[in-house]
């Protein structure tokens, strides 16, 4: 019969994650021990946030859960902040926490915290393992996982269970849910359709539901069919290719993206979740429909009408039962994409971030995937760096943590280890997950780190200058990044002009080496970057 561990590493295995990940405790040698055997890798992190922030960016870049691990007490309050950017970015993730047999756990003090009560607000479902029904809480650990929204579940393992033999439903074949799709007829689609068909120049307001439901491909049939400029959210980016003549660019919050929205005269909103938004009031009384796979409970977008179905098959339909139209879209599409082009055109006296990104972008190949920290930077990267596929452009939204590039990076990587891959950081997100580098030097995951060193916490200082007040607590510099990777068995290296960023891209990319540039950037256009974009 199977012991608990062993039937935990099968089920991990068997939804299609060959590996934990994580900083174990000594509770966790056994599930290690099992996975080793099943030949599943263990990637070893410093920091348990960083382990959670890439077992989850695997979770969304493959639609199987990622699994990461964490010791009792330090260990788990660590690994939380990678927990809520799972919750928030949607993602599907399995965080296993360690825990004293149940004897030690009731009447031991040293390392013992709540760990459930900790983790339950962050996840969509937590338990305590118990090898008895051990089959069940797994299938309910996947299952909770996968469901619209995707997000994490929490499983905290007294080192008691771990050896026992494992009861339930052991089937790990039976893991996921065999869901039908449902396909909608012309009949309840017909008040949709109407519509539509009434509106002559509709725009599409595109979310993470797209991903969810892999219907990126219906999406370009929707609005080539539609002739309807689109928008994405930030995490959305690529699921319409950014060189398509309807991409118009990203949802940031801002008036610049009012300007192309108030030309419409319906705005049809697609797998939107509001986690995705900002915190603003809904700005437009442009009459809205919604397509969702799930339902909305918020109430964020005034729908007029809400139809929830499998995004695929029902952008499908609506291609089937809707009239086609001329398109309004291109040239919208290419106004807006100019507007904002200019509202970036900011002058500057060395290299400014929009130069980075149009020479990054024109240097690393077409099947490049990037991923983007939080911070000042997060805008240019976002409006400046053009992705062609879904899930090919990574970032934390939801949460909007720093520290979530590199690792980002390495999950990257492993789903797609044939092709390049870039982390687009600040210099304060670089440092909060520094340590990982040498992870990716040591576990074979060659990855390309540009740091825009603006030798600050950029929007911070963007906020205090907005709000009139004197730069204070916010400066870091003084960094070699080149000596720093190199520490770490990385390459490295410093660049200050578009030639020498040019030069160190193109050396990265033939090194096929974990590679850190440190770029010296002018962020002298910050402020009035965001003044025309973000509206702060």
């Amino acid at each position: 019969m199977k012991t608990t561990v062993e039937l935990m590493a099968e089920s991990f295995k068997a939804l299609g994650t060959p590996f934990i990940v994580g900083h174990p405790g000594g509770e966790s040698v056994e599930l290690m021990e099992a996975a080793r055997l099943r030949d599943m890798r263990f990637i070893l992190m410093k920091q348990e946030v960083a382990g959670a922030m890439l077992a989850s960016t695997w979770g969304e870049i493959t639609g199987s859960p990622g699994v990461c691990l964490s010791t009792r007490g330090p260990g788990a309050a660590n690994m939380v902040n990678g927990i809520a950017h799972a919750m928030l970015d949607r993602a599907p993730l399995i965080a296993l926490t360690d825990r004293y047999s149940v004897g030690a756990h009731e009447v031991g003090l040293r390392q013992r915290i709540d760990q459930k009560a900790m983790i339950a607000p962050l996840v969509k479902w937590s338990t305590t393992l118990e090898a008895s029904v051990v089959g069940h809480q797994l299938k309910r650990a996947a299952r909770t996982a996968l469901a619209h929204a995707p997000g994490p579940v929490h499983i905290d393992i007294p080192q008691s269970e771990t050896t026992k033999p494992a009861g339930g439903d052991t089937d790990v074949q039976a893991l996921l849910i065999n869901q039908p799709v449902i396909v909608p007829d012309r009949e309840c689609l017909s008040a949709l359709t109407a519509k539509i068909d009434a509106a002559s120049r509709p725009v599409l307001l595109v979310g993470l539901g797209v991903l969810w439901d892999k219907a990126s491909q219906e999406l370009v049939q929707l609005a080539e069919h539609l002739g309807a400029p689109v928008l994405t959210t930030s995490k959305t980016k690529g699921a319409v290719p950014e060189d398509h003549p309807l991409r118009a660019g990203c949802i940031i919050g801002g008036l610049i993206e009012r300007k192309l929205v108030l030309q419409s005269d319906l705005i049809i909103t697609i797998g939107v979740d509001a986690v995705e938004l900002q915190p603003k009031p809904w700005p437009y009384t442009i009459p809205t429909v919604s397509l969702a796979s799930i339902e909305s409970t918020d109430g964020f977008i005034p729908a007029e009408i809400e139809m929830v179905s499998n995004l695929r098959v029902l952008m499908q339909a609506v291609v089937e039962y809707s009239r086609s139209k001329p398109s309004w879209g291109e040239a919208a599409a290419k106004a807006f994409r100019q507007d904002v082009r200019v509202a970036l055109d900011t002058p500057s006296t060395g290299l400014p971030p929009q130069r980075l990104m149009e020479v990054a972008r024109a240097v690393l190949p077409r099947q490049t995937i990037a991923t983007c920290d939080a911070g000042a930077s997060r805008l240019l990267v976002v409006q400046k760096w053009e992705s062609y596929g879904p899930r090919e452009f990574l970032t934390s939204n939801g949460l909007g943590s720093m520290g979530f590039a590199i690792p980002g990076a390495m999950a990257a990587k492993l789903a797609h280890p044939d092709r390049p891959v870039v982390a687009f950081t600040g210099d304060g997100g670089a440092m909060m997950a520094i340590a990982e580098i040498q992870t990716a030097v040591k576990e074979d995951l060659p990855i390309i780190v540009v740091v825009l060193d603006d030798q600050e916490i950029g929007l911070i200082r963007v906020k205090q200058e907005l709000k009139g007040i004197t730069r204070h607590g916010v400066a870091i510099g003084g960094i070699d990044w080149g000596t720093l990777a190199r520490g770490m068995g990385a390459e490295g290296t410093t660049v200050s002009t578009e030639n020498e960023l040019q030069d160190a891209l193109q050396v990265a990319l033939k090194s096929n080496r974990t590679t850190v540039i440190g770029a010296r950037i002018d962020p002298s256009g910050y402020v009035a970057q965001f003044n025309a974009l973000r509206e702060l």
